[in-house]
């Protein structure tokens, strides 16, 4: 019988694994929109010494690590509602300002989830059909106009099926979008030859991420081990 504790225990690892290694990306100046869910969580590993500038699409340039519990502030919050905090300089503009940021290319890195990732960088992030869909919120704008795209996602699906797949199977955010993803098993590259293995979970092989995988993988001659 599953242990609820132990499921969610691992859950938190997987989780931590993702978006620390996300976290690694970035740089010093970047102007960073994390999307809803896991990708929020990247805010709390920026590296210390780097200076990135998160941007929220509700309007909101600034946004800092989560709050401590007891200091929210129910007034401040993300686009997935979610309460955070401010740092100094902190901008705040209308939804349609935001998203002239966006669609005007000033986004340096785009960080989102997904439900499916192609070995095209094809991706799938916004509805599952017979579902009801509330909006596709600011994905679409941002595959099409950040810089770079990083996913940040669970290597499979719950029941284990694979979300790295051949071609995507549900509808489609963007097409050929995807720069990087990074899962707890794998962090792993697009190119036009496919999906390249840059590095690989510890205590993992290449053949287990593999068989985790739907698309065809090419291991990298630089292969190493993800550095948490």
């Amino acid at each position: 019988m599953a242990d609820p504790k132990l499921d969610k225990q691992k859950d938190t690892e997987k989780r931590d694994r993702i978006v620390r290694r996300v976290a690694q990306e970035l740089r010093d100046g970047f102007y960073v929109n994390l999307g809803i869910g896991m990708p929020t969580l990247v805010a709390n590993c920026v590296p210390p010494g780097v200076q990135v500038v998160l941007q929220s699409e509700n309007g909101m340039l600034g946004v800092g690590p989560y709050p401590v519990a007891g200091q929210e502030d129910p007034d401040l919050i993300n686009a997935g509602k979610e309460t955070v905090s401010e740092l100094p300089g902190t901008a705040y503009f209308s939804s349609a300002e935001s998203f002239a940021m966006i669609r005007g290319g000033h986004i340096d890195l785009s960080v989102l989830g997904a439900m499916e990732v192609d070995e095209e960088g094809n991706l799938a992030n916004w509805m599952m059909p017979g579902k009801m869909v509330k909006g596709m919120g600011g994905a679409m704008d941002l595959v099409a106009s950040a810089r770079r795209v990083i996913v940040a996602m669970e290597h499979t699906t719950r029941d284990g099926a694979p979300k790295i797949l051949k071609r995507c199977t549900l509808p489609v955010t963007g097409l050929r979008v995807v720069h990087n993803i990074a899962t707890e098993m794998a962090y792993i590259r697009v190119t036009q030859s496919g999906l390249v293995v840059d590095e690989i979970a510890p205590g993992l092989s290449v053949e287990e991420v593999q068989r985790a995988t739907e698309a065809p993988l090419i291991v990298s001659p630089a292969l190493k081990i993800m550095e948490i």
